[in-house]
């Protein structure tokens, strides 16, 4: 699939504006995730939303085509209450920012799409457009 120069000029953007920092912040729950062993699965997840909130723009999230029910179910609980509520709090705050300058409102966007997939993340898998 070729690479669209509009996708990689909005990710440099991102990174500039945010992104780096939530990535940071997704890439701190994930190494805090993976330190208490029972927590590695959302290590794991954290660290794909990481690398999913340094470069957004030319991927989409969908949800998985597989059953994964109430394990999925279980694993997003445990998410919100170990700090996917804090992920996705950081997401609205960049995106009402986003939302008040205006020129920026493709960021706004991108962030509320965010703060859906980092509040429950699992049953959720992130694919190029």
């Amino acid at each position: 699939m070729p690479i669209k120069a509009g996708s990689i000029i909005g990710n440099i953007i991102w990174l500039v504006f945010g992104g780096l920092l939530m990535a940071i912040g997704y890439f701190t729950a994930g190494v805090a995730s993976i330190l208490t062993i029972i927590g590695i699965p959302n290590g794991v997840q954290s660290f794909k939303l990481g690398i999913y909130a340094c470069w957004p723009f030319g991927k989409k999230v969908v949800e998985r085509t597989t059953a994964s029910g109430c394990i999925a179910t279980i694993g997003n609980i445990i998410w919100i209450l170990l700090g996917g509520i804090w992920l996705a709090i950081g997401h609205l705050l960049w995106a009402l920012l986003f939302y008040i300058l205006i020129v920026t409102i493709p960021f706004a966007r991108r962030h509320v799409e965010m703060t859906k997939l980092a509040f429950t993340p699992f049953g959720k898998d992130i694919v190029d457009e």
